[in-house]
C-alpha cells in the first residue's frame, strides 16, 4: 500500500522565501500548502490540516509565537519556527508554547529537510507504537487518543510535552539523562541544547501537579536527568 504523503503548511511573510521552502519541499514529495499572514494561515490550517507547519516569527498581522500556541491548542500538530532571531531568550518563548524544533535564517535547505524528516520520524513513531493506557494515583494517559487527565480534569498538553510525558511514563523508575530523552523523544541529532528538555519538563510539572515543585511524578536527579516514579 503507498504511505500517504505528510502534509506540511509553510508560513512566511517573505513571500520569495515561501514559495523556495514549498517548491523545494514539494520536490521532496511533501503535500504543501503556504500562506503570508496569520489570517491565512488560520484559514488554511482548518481545511487542511497539515502534520507540520513550518512558522516564521514575524508576521504582518501576528506573531508567530501566537499562532503556535493557537494551532497547538487546536490539533496535535508539529512546529518548526523560523527566525531571523539568534537570542536564547526568543527560542525558549518558542519551546513554552509548544514549538518542536527552530532554525535560524539564513538557513540551508538541506538543513531543513533534515529537521523536517527527524520531526515527522517521531510522528510515524508514535504512531507506532503499541497503545498501552498509564493510570497513577491521579493522573491517567491516553496515548491512543492523546488524552491527559488529572484529577478528571482533561489537560492539554503540546505535541512534544506528550510525548515527553509518556516516554518517561512507559518507563518509570528508570534515571533518564537529557540526551537520552532528546535521542528517544526528539528523535534529532541536531538539537544540540539539552536545556529544552528541562523547560518541557517544567512545563508538564506545571500542567499535571498541583504543586508545580513537588515531585510526585517527575523527579530531578540532579547532574543526571530526570525519572518518572511509580
Amino acid at each position: 500500500m503507498e504511505s500517504i504523503s505528510p502534509k506540511i503548511l509553510v508560513v512566511d511573510d517573505d513571500i520569495a522565501i515561501a514559495n523556495l521552502i514549498s517548491r523545494f519541499l514539494k520536490q521532496k514529495k511533501y503535500l504543501i500548502e503556504s500562506a503570508n499572514d496569520g489570517k491565512t494561515a488560520r484559514e488554511i490550517f482548518s481545511h487542511f490540516r497539515p502534520d507540520l507547519v513550518i512558522l516564521d516569527i514575524n508576521l504582518p498581522d501576528t506573531l508567530g509565537y501566537n499562532l503556535c500556541a493557537e494551532m497547538q491548542n487546536n490539533n496535535d500538530v508539529f512546529i518548526l519556527m523560523l527566525t531571523s532571531r539568534t537570542d536564547v531568550e526568543d527560542k525558549k518563548k518558542g519551546f513554552l508554547i509548544g514549538a518542536d524544533d527552530y532554525l535560524t535564517k539564513p538557513f540551508d535547505l538541506q538543513e531543513l529537510e533534515f529537521r523536517v524528516q527527524a520531526i515527522l520520524r517521531r510522528r510515524r513513531l508514535v504512531k507506532s507504537q503499541n497503545f498501552k493506557m498509564i493510570e497513577l494515583d491521579d493522573l491517567f494517559i491516553n496515548p491512543e487518543t492523546r488524552e491527559v487527565k488529572f484529577k478528571d480534569e482533561k489537560i492539554i498538553l503540546t505535541t512534544l510535552e506528550f510525548d515527553l510525558l509518556y516516554f518517561l511514563a512507559r518507563n518509570p523508575n528508570k534515571v533518564w539523562r537529557r540526551d537520552d530523552l532528546i535521542a528517544n523523544v526528539w528523535k534529532n541529532e541536531t538539537v544540540k541544547d539539552n536545556r529544552i528538555v528541562d523547560i518541557h519538563i517544567g512545563q508538564i510539572r506545571r500542567k499535571i501537579q498541583s504543586d508545580p515543585n513537588d515531585t510526585q511524578y517527575i523527579t530531578t536527579i540532579r547532574g543526571v536527568g530526570y525519572k518518572f516514579n511509580c
